[in-house]
């Protein structure tokens, strides 16, 4: 998770720009915090969808094999 002073200023500048007022140094701050954003987003949602068990109603494990596959190489299913 990005750091709360970084969301922060990261709603601080979207407020500038809705306003108009974001300047062209404030500009390239925001979108740098952003793909910082992004990419520690991305991270996140991709372990948590590598440690993810798919169970149909009757209790099968119908998980897809490549995540299988997946879960097997990084050791978090056996």
């Amino acid at each position: 998770m990005l750091e709360k002073k970084k969301l922060d200023r990261i709603n601080e500048l979207a407020k500038k720009k809705k306003e108009g007022t974001l300047t062209k140094t404030e500009a390239a701050e925001q979108q740098e915090l952003r793909q910082e954003y992004l990419k520690t987003f991305r991270k996140s949602f991709k372990a948590q969808v590598e440690q993810t068990k798919v169970i149909d109603p009757e209790g099968s494990d119908v998980t897809p094999e490549k995540l299988k596959s997946i879960q097997r190489e990084k050791n978090i299913r056996k």
